[in-house]
């Protein structure tokens, strides 16, 4: 329970960029590249506005490179310090006040152990209707557990519905957002039983176990897994750039292991994504809706990422993410862009495998709402107002898929 263990971001700084046009965007994708230490939030293709997040030592000269191409900017936070502490503190003080194994879902962040003792304690709470299996193990050793949701009417081969989250270490409400799924279809099996008359559910919370375990432990904003790359001063590699179906085909990956887009030295070479590829394939012929779990940015990112042509089924899908959105904004006016990957945001890779490699009948990347101050650092106050209202839309979604494609 110790504060310090950890980084803690004394005098990062927050800026705030304004980019005109996409010479200015350019500009930036460049010296993300040359810089990797200046932690650009990836912007969409069209966005005008972008955070980054800046270590004292290098603020200077960020600076002044901004004023040598005329870029407007404004500071947001002089000193992430205080408030990344202050997180961090709520947070472990709320942890007290739980009763193990039942944990609250919106009222504290948990670690990857906490998140697989509370699923283990599943199957003898709903011995007929939950099943965990450990798929594999990451690469610090860490238990990779999926869970099995079903309505417990032993009927064999039913359609799935794959879910995934925590494939970026640092976007904690992505595990919370799973973990509020699988209570939906738990503890209020009642409200959502026509969800798994025909279906099964199939939930895997945290796909990056390791670099999740360090965001709590050591580095609150790490993204990337911790197994070692080519360069030893550079750790990690984004599982999201490491599935193989086109790897390497775009411009949204790196192969700098520097870089927090770093695909890794060939597909599939970390312990994480081969676990989340065994688990697609395990359920191929059946998947017909795989929803992967980020933040931050409301959308709804079909396939695909690697190009911008569209898949044949691309309709389809936009038919179930257009479900979605209506779903969010009649009941919270939440607004979801939806559509190509490839032209809403920037490429993704898992959606990619699950529909040209298992032929996932809808695949798709959900960015859940920005929170807190860097968007993906939510505070625990935050947790409630974001997965209700995402699982209004995930609802919706698989509702739809489940009209469109009965079984």
């Amino acid at each position: 329970m110790v504060l310090f263990a950890w980084q803690d971001y004394k005098d990062y700084k927050l800026y705030e960029l304004k980019l005109e046009g996409a010479e200015e965007q350019n500009l930036v994708r460049k010296w993300s590249t040359e810089n990797p230490l200046w932690d650009f939030h990836k912007p969409s293709r069209n966005e005008s506005v972008l955070k980054v997040m800046i270590p004292p030592e290098e603020a200077s000269g960020f600076i002044e490179t901004l004023r040598n191409y005329h870029l407007e900017y404004k500071v947001l936070i002089e000193d992430l310090a205080p408030l990344v502490q202050a997180q961090r503190a709520e947070n472990l003080e709320k942890k007290l006040l739980i009763q193990w194994p039942h944990i609250d879902v919106l009222s504290v962040f948990y670690t990857h152990s906490e998140i697989n003792d509370y699923l283990d304690s599943l199957p003898e709470r709903y011995p007929k209707r939950v099943q965990v299996k450990q798929f594999g193990w990451s690469y610090e050793r860490r238990a990779l557990k999926v869970l099995t949701i079903t309505n417990g009417d032993g009927r064999r081969n039913k359609p799935v519905i794959l879910i995934d989250g925590t494939v970026h270490a640092r976007e904690w409400i992505s595990p919370s957002m799973a973990l509020y799924i699988i209570q939906q279809l738990l503890d209020h099996y009642v409200d959502n039983q026509e969800l798994l008359q025909d279906y099964d559910w199939v939930i895997m919370p945290v796909v990056n176990a390791d670099g999740y375990e360090y965001t709590h432990t050591d580095s609150r904003y790490w993204r990337k897994t911790r197994r070692p790359t080519s360069n030893p001063d550079c750790i990690g590699t984004d599982i999201n750039r490491n599935f193989g179906y086109e790897w390497g085909h775009d411009e949204g990956s790196s192969s700098d292991p520097c870089e927090d887009i770093y695909r890794g030295e060939r597909a599939f070479d970390q312990p994480e994504s081969q676990v989340l590829r065994d688990v697609m394939l395990h359920y191929r012929g059946r998947l017909n809706f795989y929803l992967s779990l980020h933040s931050y940015g409301n959308y709804f990112l079909l396939p695909w990422g690697y190009t911008s042509d569209f898949p044949d089924t691309y309709q389809d899908m936009m038919s179930v993410a257009d479900a979605g959105a209506k779903a969010i904004i009649y009941s919270t006016n939440g607004i979801y862009s939806y559509g190509s990957t490839y032209y809403v945001l920037y490429p993704t890779h898992t959606a990619d495998f699950a529909l040209g490699v298992v032929n996932a009948t809808v695949s798709m990347t959900m960015e859940l709402p920005a929170a807190g101050f860097q968007g993906f650092d939510p505070w625990v106050s935050h947790i409630e107002r974001l997965v209700t209202e995402s699982w209004v839309g995930v609802r919706a979604m698989a509702a739809e898929v489940i009209r469109r494609y009965p079984a």
